[in-house]
């Protein structure tokens, strides 16, 4: 009987720290698998440094093969496919096909986006401090 009532005892003790794990810190919630907005998906994008550079090649030569972007990087194909994936979930890239090709282009408005809701608004109240100075001290001249 020992045996049956420890193993009860361990079960309900996992139960209970399952349940504690999971209100704490929110455990199940981690894949955001309904909570994801599109600013989730721009920064999770922008996080990688991979994926920063894919962008900035982009940036100066738009409508990039998969041979022209993966030519300097020092990984597979596969490896370059999935980060242009996650790029093309963010809407930060869009892809067309010429022919046998697939053409990825820059698409910068969700980063445009991002910057009006996050940084515009931190920003606002010292560009219109510097420009009141300005027109003071012009006043006083």
């Amino acid at each position: 009987m020992r045996p049956a009532a420890t193993s009860s005892r361990n079960s309900r003790l996992n139960c209970t720290t399952r349940k504690l794990r999971n209100t704490l810190t929110g455990d199940f919630l981690v894949t955001y698998s309904e909570l994801v907005t599109d600013d989730d998906r721009v920064f999770k994008a922008l996080s990688d440094a991979t994926r920063r550079l894919l962008l900035d090649r982009l940036f100066v030569n738009d409508g990039r093969s998969l041979i022209e972007l993966e030519a300097d990087l020092d990984m597979t194909r596969f490896g370059v496919m999935k980060h242009l994936r996650v790029l093309e979930e963010a809407g930060l890239v869009v892809t067309r096909k010429s022919g046998r090709k697939k053409l990825h282009f820059l698409n910068p408005v969700p980063i445009r986006l991002i910057h009006d809701r996050w940084i515009d608004k931190y920003t606002e109240r010292r560009v219109s401090a510097l420009a009141d100075l300005k027109t003071e001290l012009e006043a006083r001249a």
